[in-house]
This record gives C-alpha cells, structure tokens and sequence, in this order.
C-alpha cells in the first residue's frame, strides 16, 4: 500500500503535534510525516495522496513578509505544483477568539491554490460545533479541511481529529 504523505510546517509546535496525532490515527507505519522547510516539488510528486498541515496568524501578520517561516519558502513550490490526480487533505490550526475574522484562513489559502493548481480536496468539516465570525476557509458551507484550535479549544482535539481521520479514510 502507498504510504500518505503529511507535509506540515512549522516543526516543533503545534502542527507538528497535530500532524503526528493524525499519523498515529491513520497508522504511522502507513505516513511519512515531511516538514516542509525540508520539502520539495520532487517530494510532492512521490505522493498520490497527500496531507497539509499548515497555521493561520492573523491578517496583519500575512501582510507583512517574513523570510524565515516555513510556509512562506514552500508555498511558491505549492503554488506551481500540479495537483492533478493527487487527493488532498487539510488540517490547520487556528485561534477562534483572537483571530475570530480570520479563523484557519489559511486553509482557505492553501485550498484554493491547490484546486487553482488541479488537486482535488478531500475532507470537508461541518461549521458545526466552532465558533467564530469569518473564516476563508469555508467553500459552499464547509470548512475545506479540520479546524483545530489547540490555544482555546485542545480539549476537543482528539475527538475532531479522530472524527476526521475515521471519514477521510472512507473517501481518501
């Protein structure tokens, strides 16, 4: 069976926990787990199904550049990838009460340059059960990918993940 690939960023946090909880739901000896500071367009091409794991800062943090995050080297390579024929999965995490506008916008980012790019998402999430006011993450009524918020809501963390992982592989 071909192995599913987890692209994560930035190692040692949060993602980084996420990303090894989703591995272990799935069966790790089934995921290789990649950071993405150390990842490439040959490492993407590996994959016919394929994880992200990604952060959102607010919105005035986006605007502003920074040169040592992780994201901010990989997207370029995410953004002239070809997706087509991959299956792809979203995580991210997000901050509901202090980025309630802005909730796991990044999802919403890397989804559409994902679809823009030929990919095809897999793992949708009812709003249901999260709180905010806005978020880009949202596509005909569902988040694209799994919210978690592990600064106000990580005590319900393992069963979204759980929940996630159990419906993703039916359809991934």
């Amino acid at each position: 069976m071909e192995k599913i690939a987890i692209f994560f960023g930035p190692l040692n946090g949060s993602v980084h926990r996420i990303a090894k909880l989703v591995a272990s739901k799935i069966g790790t000896e089934k995921v290789d787990l990649i950071h993405i500071a150390e990842a490439s367009s040959a490492d993407l091409e590996k994959y016919s199904r394929i994880i992200f794991g990604i952060s959102t800062v607010g919105k005035d943090t986006w605007q502003q550049k920074f040169d040592n995050i992780d994201w901010t080297k990989f997207f370029p390579i995410v953004a002239s990838f070809n997706f087509t024929g991959k299956k792809i999965a979203l995580f991210g995490l997000g901050d509901h009460i202090t980025y309630a506008y802005h909730f796991v916008d990044a999802i919403g980012l890397l989804g559409k340059t994902i679809k823009s790019q030929g990919g095809e998402i897999f793992g949708k999430v009812s709003t249901e059960g999260y709180t905010f006011q806005d978020s880009e993450a949202i596509v005909e009524g569902k988040f694209i990918g799994l919210p978690v918020d592990e600064d106000f809501e990580p005590e319900l963390t393992e069963k979204r993940v759980s929940d996630w992982v159990n419906s993703l592989m039916t359809e991934f």
